[in-house]
Protein backbone atom coordinates (compact mmCIF):
# COMPACT_ATOMS: atom_id res chain seq x y z
CA UNK A 1 0.00 0.00 0.00
CA UNK A 2 2.88 2.28 0.96
CA UNK A 3 4.53 2.29 -2.77
CA UNK A 4 1.03 3.00 -4.05
CA UNK A 5 0.59 5.85 -2.42
CA UNK A 6 4.39 6.55 -2.97
CA UNK A 7 3.59 6.11 -6.82
CA UNK A 8 0.22 8.58 -6.54
CA UNK A 9 2.59 11.31 -4.90
CA UNK A 10 5.75 11.12 -7.71
CA UNK A 11 2.80 11.22 -10.37
CA UNK A 12 0.50 14.06 -8.92
CA UNK A 13 4.10 15.65 -8.05
CA UNK A 14 5.21 15.17 -11.68
CA UNK A 15 2.00 16.68 -13.06
CA UNK A 16 2.27 19.97 -10.88
CA UNK A 17 5.83 20.11 -12.05
CA UNK A 18 4.93 20.47 -15.68
CA UNK A 19 2.40 22.67 -15.17
CA UNK A 20 4.46 25.27 -13.31
CA UNK A 21 6.56 27.46 -15.84
CA UNK A 22 8.98 30.09 -13.89
CA UNK A 23 9.13 32.44 -17.04
CA UNK A 24 5.23 32.69 -17.38
CA UNK A 25 3.68 33.85 -21.01
CA UNK A 26 2.92 37.38 -21.06
CA UNK A 27 0.68 38.87 -23.31
CA UNK A 28 2.01 41.61 -25.16
CA UNK A 29 0.81 44.90 -25.21
CA UNK A 30 -0.11 45.23 -29.42
CA UNK A 31 1.21 48.44 -31.11
CA UNK A 32 -1.04 51.17 -30.93
CA UNK A 33 -1.68 51.51 -34.81
CA UNK A 34 -3.71 54.75 -35.90
CA UNK A 35 -6.17 53.95 -38.80
CA UNK A 36 -7.74 56.52 -40.61
CA UNK A 37 -10.50 56.79 -43.67
CA UNK A 38 -11.06 60.02 -45.72
CA UNK A 39 -13.75 60.59 -48.04
CA UNK A 40 -13.16 63.18 -50.83
CA UNK A 41 -15.29 64.95 -53.45
CA UNK A 42 -12.70 66.35 -55.81
CA UNK A 43 -13.75 69.18 -58.74
CA UNK A 44 -14.03 67.16 -61.71
CA UNK A 45 -12.53 69.96 -63.82
CA UNK A 46 -8.99 69.19 -61.93
CA UNK A 47 -9.27 65.29 -61.34
CA UNK A 48 -6.06 64.18 -63.12
CA UNK A 49 -4.48 67.06 -61.63
CA UNK A 50 -5.33 65.38 -57.90
CA UNK A 51 -4.58 61.88 -58.68
CA UNK A 52 -1.14 62.46 -59.91
CA UNK A 53 -0.59 64.70 -56.66
CA UNK A 54 -2.28 61.87 -54.48
CA UNK A 55 0.14 59.62 -56.40
CA UNK A 56 2.89 61.20 -55.64
CA UNK A 57 2.55 61.31 -52.06
CA UNK A 58 1.10 58.17 -51.80
CA UNK A 59 4.59 57.01 -53.16
CA UNK A 60 6.95 59.36 -51.29
CA UNK A 61 5.16 58.10 -47.90
CA UNK A 62 5.22 54.68 -48.07
CA UNK A 63 9.51 54.85 -49.29
CA UNK A 64 10.53 57.34 -46.55
CA UNK A 65 8.78 56.63 -43.70
CA UNK A 66 8.88 53.91 -41.49
CA UNK A 67 6.06 54.95 -39.59
CA UNK A 68 2.96 55.11 -42.71
CA UNK A 69 2.36 51.26 -43.06
CA UNK A 70 -0.24 51.52 -45.78
CA UNK A 71 -1.75 54.26 -47.74
CA UNK A 72 -4.96 53.28 -50.22
CA UNK A 73 -6.69 55.19 -52.42
CA UNK A 74 -10.04 54.05 -54.22
CA UNK A 75 -12.49 55.93 -56.32
CA UNK A 76 -16.47 55.29 -55.78
CA UNK A 77 -17.73 52.80 -58.65
CA UNK A 78 -19.63 55.19 -60.83
CA UNK A 79 -18.33 58.53 -59.25
CA UNK A 80 -14.96 59.38 -60.32
CA UNK A 81 -14.44 62.49 -58.36
CA UNK A 82 -14.91 60.66 -55.10
CA UNK A 83 -12.74 59.15 -53.54
CA UNK A 84 -11.61 56.98 -49.93
CA UNK A 85 -8.17 56.58 -48.76
CA UNK A 86 -7.48 54.24 -46.14
CA UNK A 87 -4.70 55.07 -43.98
CA UNK A 88 -2.48 52.57 -41.57
CA UNK A 89 0.25 54.23 -39.03
CA UNK A 90 2.18 52.36 -37.15
CA UNK A 91 1.53 54.58 -33.82
CA UNK A 92 0.24 58.18 -33.22
CA UNK A 93 3.88 59.37 -33.24
CA UNK A 94 4.25 58.16 -37.27
CA UNK A 95 0.90 59.76 -37.42
CA UNK A 96 2.35 63.07 -36.45
CA UNK A 97 5.47 62.77 -37.97
CA UNK A 98 3.06 61.77 -41.72
CA UNK A 99 1.55 65.26 -41.10
CA UNK A 100 4.93 67.43 -40.60
CA UNK A 101 6.66 66.01 -43.46
CA UNK A 102 7.69 67.89 -46.40
CA UNK A 103 6.17 65.98 -49.33
CA UNK A 104 2.27 65.93 -47.26
CA UNK A 105 2.62 69.47 -47.02
CA UNK A 106 3.31 69.85 -50.73
CA UNK A 107 0.27 67.62 -51.21
CA UNK A 108 -2.21 69.72 -49.09
CA UNK A 109 -0.80 73.21 -51.06
CA UNK A 110 -1.15 71.35 -54.61
CA UNK A 111 -4.43 69.84 -54.02
CA UNK A 112 -6.36 72.76 -51.81
CA UNK A 113 -8.24 74.22 -54.45
CA UNK A 114 -9.11 70.98 -56.41
CA UNK A 115 -10.77 69.21 -53.11
CA UNK A 116 -14.23 70.38 -52.60
CA UNK A 117 -15.19 68.47 -49.75
CA UNK A 118 -13.06 66.10 -47.06
CA UNK A 119 -14.63 63.99 -44.29
CA UNK A 120 -11.63 62.90 -42.06
CA UNK A 121 -12.67 59.69 -39.91
CA UNK A 122 -11.10 58.66 -36.99
CA UNK A 123 -11.51 54.97 -36.03
CA UNK A 124 -10.21 52.36 -33.43
CA UNK A 125 -8.75 49.63 -35.16
CA UNK A 126 -10.76 45.95 -34.69
CA UNK A 127 -8.78 43.78 -36.77
CA UNK A 128 -6.29 44.48 -39.71
CA UNK A 129 -5.57 41.53 -41.84
CA UNK A 130 -2.95 41.55 -44.72
CA UNK A 131 -1.67 38.55 -46.79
Amino acid sequence: MEAKTLMIAAAVSLIVASLWNPFPIVAQKQPERVVRLAELEINPAQLDAYKAALREEIEISIQREPGVLALYAVVVKGEPNQIRLFETYASPAGYQAHLRSEHFKKYKTVTASMVKSLRLIETEPLLLGTK
